[in-house]
C-alpha cells in the first residue's frame, strides 16, 4: 500500500487554530473537527513538521538575518520579533517545543490519530547531519562535531562557530550551498557520534510511527568522506543500515522516509529506507514546459525502486504548487496521485495557497482558499484510495503524438482491472488515440470516466482502442472496473 502523507507546519497550525477557536490550542487540545479532516481525506500519515525544542541561537539569527527578513516581509505585514522563531531544523535536543504543549500532549495527539477509524500514523522529523549551536551535548562532547583549524577559519570565517577561544567548529553544510550558520556539523568519523545519533533516533521512534530524515544523503559514507574526510578522516561505516535495523527490530512496521537528492535514492533504499524523496519527478512535472520525455522515462523505472519513491508537488522547501504549476495544477495532481509511490500533500496545497512560508516564520498572510480545488483533491483522494492505485503496477502507453505535445498516458493494472490515465499539459486542446486490448469495445464494458474539468469527456471507439478529446490542461482517468464483463444490450 502506498501511504498518503499530510505535512503540517505545526507551530503555525496551532497558532492559527488558537486564533480560529479563540482559545489556546495545543497538541493535546486540537479540536475533533481537525481529525475529521484527516480521516475524510484518507490520510494514512500526518507529518508534524517542526515540533522539537527551539534553539535560542537559531531564533536570534533568524530575527536579525537581513535576507530572511526580506522573505518574512513578503509574507507578513507589521512584522514583530514574536513572529519569528528558530529554524525547526536547528535542534538543541529531541524534546517537545513547550509552546506546542506539555511533553505528554504529543502522545495524546498520536493516540487520537491512531484511534481514528482509519488508524492514522504520526510522522516526526529527525535531523542526522547537524545540531543547533546550543545543543545539549556540545559542552561535554565537542569531539562529536567537526573542528576547523585557525587557518581554515581565516580562509572562510562564515563556515564555523567559535565555540571556545580560538576553538572553531564547522557549521552544518550541504556542499553545494552556503553553511547553515545556526547549526554545527556532526562528525561521523567518530564512532561516538554514530552512537549518539542512533540513541536520538531510537528515542524519537518511541514517540511516533514514522520518521522523515532531513537531508539523509549527507551522511552517506561516500558523501561525508568527500565533504569532511580531509578534516576528520573517513567514516568507519555507514550509519543508516545499522540504525534502521535497530529501530525495526523493535518496531517492524516503522516507516523511514529520506529527504534525498543527487540521485542517491536507490542507495538509501538499499540501506533500509522504506521511501525516498522523488525530486526528479518534481523537477520533470514542474518544468516549463513539462518535460514529458523525462517524466515518461522516469515512470518506467524498475518497480522495486519506483514503489519506494515519495512523490510531491510541493513541500516546505519548494514553491507552492498553485504558483509553480498555474493552470497545470489539477492535471499534475492527477498524475501525482495515480503514480506509484508514497504521496505527500503539503498543508495549504489543497487550498491553492501561493505564498511559501519560510520555516522560521510563525504566522502567515491570509490568503483566500480555493474551495473548488479542495473539493477536487478530496474527490481524487477517494478515487485513488482503491487497490488498483495502492497496489497496481504501471505500464507506459504509446500515443499518436510527439513528446512536445505535452501529453502522457499510462495504465495502472491489477489482475483483470485497469485504469487508464491520460494527461494534457499543453495550452491547446488535443485528440489522443490510445490502442489497448482492454479499450476495445469499451462502450460494452463496465467503466467510469473521471476528468479534471467539468462536463462530459468525448471519446470515440475504434477497432483497437479509443480516441479521446482533452481540452487544455486536462487530465482523465478511464477505469475499466470489469474489463472482461460485457453489459447486456439495452
Amino acid at each position: 500500500m502506498f501511504p498518503l502523507v499530510y505535512e503540517i507546519n505545526t507551530r503555525v497550525w496551532l497558532r492559527s487554530l488558537s486564533n480560529k477557536y479563540q482559545r489556546l490550542v495545543t497538541l493535546g487540545t486540537v479540536p475533533e473537527k481537525e481529525f475529521d479532516f484527516f480521516m475524510n481525506c484518507g490520510f494514512d500519515i500526518v507529518w508534524l513538521m517542526g515540533i522539537w525544542k527551539p534553539s535560542i541561537y537559531s531564533q536570534a539569527i533568524a530575527r536579525s538575518h537581513p535576507c530572511l527578513r526580506t522573505a518574512f516581509l513578503e509574507q507578513v505585514d507589521n512584522l514583530s520579533p514574536e513572529d519569528i522563531g528558530a529554524s525547526p531544523y536547528a535542534i538543541p535536543e529531541y524534546s517537545l517545543n513547550p509552546s506546542l504543549g506539555e511533553e505528554e500532549e504529543l502522545d495524546i495527539f498520536r493516540k487520537r490519530l491512531s484511534d481514528s477509524d482509519s488508524g492514522i500514523r504520526l510522522m516526526l522529523d529527525f535531523v542526522p547531519n547537524h545540531l543547533a549551536l546550543d545543543n545539549t551535548w556540545l559542552p561535554e562532547h565537542p569531539e562529536y562535531f567537526v573542528s576547523i583549524s585557525n587557518e581554515e577559519r581565516d580562509l572562510d570565517p562564515g563556515s564555523c562557530f567559535e565555540y571556545d577561544r580560538d576553538t572553531y567548529l564547522a557549521h552544518g553544510k550541504d556542499p553545494y550551498f552556503p553553511a547553515w550558520t545556526d547549526t554545527l556539523q556532526l562528525n561521523y568519523a567518530n564512532p561516538g557520534t554514530h552512537e549518539l545519533m542512533r540513541e536520538n533516533l531510537l528515542l524519537v521512534s518511541e514517540k511516533c510511527d514514522a520518521i522523515r530524515c532531513d537531508v539523509a544523503m549527507l551522511i552517506l559514507k561516500p558523501v561525508f568522506d568527500t565533504t569532511w574526510g580531509p578534516l576528520t578522516g573517513p567514516m568507519p561505516e555507514e550509519f543508516w543500515q545499522k540504525t534502521i535495523t535497530a529501530v525495526k527490530s523493535r518496531k517492524p512496521d516503522f516507516v523511514f522516509l529520506a529527504e534525498s537528492y543527487w540521485n542517491k535514492e536507490w542507495e538509501l533504499q538499499q540501506l533500509g529506507f522504506d521511501y525516498t524523496y522523488d525530486k526528479p519527478f518534481y523537477d520533470h512535472i514542474t518544468a516549463h514546459p513539462v518535460n514529458i520525455a523525462r517524466l515518461r522515462e522516469h515512470l518506467k523505472a524498475e518497480w522495486d525502486y519506483q514503489s519506494k519513491l515519495c512523490l510531491f508537488l510541493e513541500n516546505h522547501d519548494e514553491p507552492r504548487a498553485a504558483k509553480k504549476l498555474g493552470p497545470n495544477h489539477l492535471v499534475a495532481a492527477l498524475i501525482l496521485l495515480t503514480s506509484p509511490g508514497m504521496h505527500l500533500i503539503h498543508q495549504g496545497q489543497m487550498e491553492g495557497l501561493k505564498l511559501r512560508l519560510p520555516v522560521q516564520l510563525l504566522r502567515h498572510k491570509d490568503e483566500k482558499a480555493n474551495k473548488e480545488l479542495r473539493t477536487f483533491y478530496q474527490k481524487l483522494f477517494n478515487l485513488t484510495n482503491t487497490e488498483i492505485f495502492t497496489s497496481g503496477k504501471i505500464e507506459i502507453l504509446k500515443l499518436n503524438m510527439h513528446d512536445t505535445s505535452g501529453c502522457i498516458a499510462y495504465r495502472r493494472h491489477l489482475n483483470d482491472e485497469s485504469a487508464f490515465i491520460i494527461a494534457n499539459f499543453s495550452s491547446t486542446g488535443v485528440q489522443v488515440s490510445i490502442d489497448h486490448t482492454q479499450l476495445e469495445d469499451l462502450h460494452k464494458k463496465e467503466h467510469s470516466i473521471f476528468s479534471t474539468k467539468q462536463g462530459p469527456l468525448e471519446t470515440r471507439q475504434h477497432e483497437t482502442g479509443i480516441s479521446i478529446k482533452l481540452s487544455q490542461h486536462e487530465g482523465a482517468i478511464i477505469h475499466c472496473t470489469q474489463p472482461d464483463c460485457y453489459l447486456a444490450p439495452s
